[in-house]
């Protein structure tokens, strides 16, 4: 019995078979290519490379950047918790909630965060809540975490 019997590719024309072949090695590197980009510089006003590169407030970088963050806000809305990471960077806390719900907390200013980490502190932070399905559905300030 010849290989393409074994495998059920009988009534296929040989060219057809390596033709469909070829289609999804390139779908498959396509997804592999765009799947793997980086995260954008920007999200609208805010220059996101500026807040990442400010990982817990400790260089003050996000306390001036605060206004354009605040215009931003809306469009945070709605994004799952991935696309938050991606954008904002990993949280400097990220707390579980009840109900299967959790907060991305940023520190906006330096504070005891910055010289030990996992001290408490009561800098000003920027809450995001993420709800049970992993949608962020709120963002709020206060100081410290919520």
């Amino acid at each position: 019995m010849s290989e393409r019997v074994k495998t059920g590719l009988a009534n296929q024309p040989k060219s057809d078979y390596w033709r469909q072949s070829l289609f999804w090695l390139f779908s498959i590197l396509l997804a592999g290519i765009t799947g793997c980009s980086s995260a954008p510089d920007q999200f609208g006003k805010l220059d996101i490379k500026k807040w990442r590169g400010d990982r817990g407030g400790c260089n003050g970088v996000r306390d001036r950047i605060l206004p354009d963050f605040k215009a931003e806000i809306q469009h945070l809305k709605g994004k799952s918790a991935n696309e938050i990471g991606e954008l904002l960077g990993r949280p400097d806390i990220n707390q579980i909630a009840d109900r299967n719900q959790k907060f991305y907390i940023y520190f906006l200013e330096k504070g005891p965060q910055c010289d030990q980490a996992g001290a408490k502190s009561n800098s000003r932070s920027v809450a995001i809540r993420m709800s049970a399905i992993g949608l962020a559905t709120e963002v709020t300030f206060q100081n410290g975490i919520p």
